[in-house]
């Protein structure tokens, strides 16, 4: 299982640990993980093989070729499970023999740089087996991308169970902790396209309405001060609180378990490792009706789901959802039936290693 830049340590760690309870023998092959601690590996082997200069991008960029090229020296695998490729045009030239497999977390890039759609095609015609996460996806890939058909498998993505039984968990926050409203969380790396803006103007349309308060958690990868001007310019700059840095695995779920309600208000997206926290904890969810966020409530009633970029639709599923408790228990019970069934890890690591067996 390879993850050069350790993009997404939760997954890795939750499908290695999943395929390593069924009994396959699984290395998670990365780069140490610059934002904290990553999760104690748990039946699976971890090798933290790229980048291990460290330093600023540049460095690892100049020595990420050399440890792709180094993977071919590594003990031959039955299969070869790329979660990411940080360097497409690079990484397709340098690809490791054996079986691949791909998961196309990303299906194509929400901002491409010139020539990267094209690079892109070119790694994915040099998979045996690509993995998307929803019908969305698929449809992407073998419409848009012209990816042929019986390549792509549609697994889903799992819920972030095991973040509920950290080690240690710690406490919110005192000035968080002493707020007795109703709270709509919004967590994860800020980035334009997940509509923090629009949540913001939402939020203010029903916030003294409904008495609550909007969190916004997680680490800026965009200038945040227009998001704190648009609130005091909204009049709810006292009912919005930031938290502007990489919230971990022991913190978080603090957060989580205080919200009354979780927005995904995103622009865009094909699955997001967000979502599956907070089903994780049996939130309710309120999404935006983007890849495979339509499909959650429509196929699973796991989440009530909102038009794009509306912003009055946006508030008016908040002020729903903020309104109605037995809305939000029927959410919270739908979470808790895909985060036991369809969405565990147990069933996605048997679907996984089905896909291996048929490559092997």
């Amino acid at each position: 299982m390879i993850d050069p830049a350790a993009y997404t340590p939760p997954y890795d760690h939750a499908l290695c640990s999943a395929l390593a309870a069924r009994g396959e023998r699984v290395e998670l092959v990365t780069s140490r993980f610059r934002h904290g601690e990553r999760p104690t590996p748990e039946g699976y082997e971890l090798s933290e093989h790229f980048h291990r200069l460290g330093g600023p991008l540049p460095l690892r960029a100049l020595q990420h070729p050399l440890d792709m090229l180094s993977l071919r020296r590594l003990p031959q695998a039955d299969v070869t499970h790329f979660q990411w490729f940080p360097m497409q045009a690079v990484d397709r030239r340098l690809l490791p023999k054996g079986p691949l497999v791909m998961t196309a977390h990303d299906v194509i890039p929400r901002e491409p740089r010139p020539g990267q759609l094209g690079a892109l095609r070119a790694l994915y015609a040099k998979q045996d087996a690509i993995i998307v996460h929803t019908e969305h996806g698929r449809g992407v890939l073998t419409g848009h991308l012209k990816v042929l058909e019986d390549r792509v498998h549609v697994i889903p993505h799992g819920v972030f169970d095991y973040l509920t039984r950290v080690a240690n968990p710690q406490p919110l926050p005192p000035e968080f902790a002493a707020v007795e409203r109703p709270v709509v969380l919004q967590f994860g790396l800020m980035r334009p396209y997940k509509g923090i803006d629009l949540m913001i103007e939402a939020f203010a349309a029903v916030a003294f309405d409904t008495d609550a308060e909007l969190w916004i958690v997680g680490m800026p990868r965009m200038p945040t001060a227009p998001l704190h001007d648009l609130a005091a310019a909204r009049g709810v700059a006292g009912r919005v609180r930031f938290v502007e840095r990489f919230v971990g695995d022991a913190e978080l779920g603090a957060y989580f378990r205080r919200a009354d309600v979780v927005a995904l208000p995103y622009r865009q997206i094909d699955q997001s490792g967000v979502l599956f926290t907070a089903l994780a904890f049996e939130k309710p969810l309120l999404v935006t009706r983007v890849g495979g966020f339509g499909e959650l409530a429509d196929a699973h009633g796991a989440a009530l789901a909102v038009s794009p970029g509306d912003a009055a639709a946006l508030a008016a599923g908040l002020a729903r959802l903020l309104t109605n408790e037995r809305e939000r228990d029927r959410l919270a019970a739908a979470a808790a039936s895909l985060a036991h069934g369809e969405f565990s890890w147990t069933e996605i690591a048997r679907r996984t290693a089905d896909l291996y067996a048929t490559l092997a």
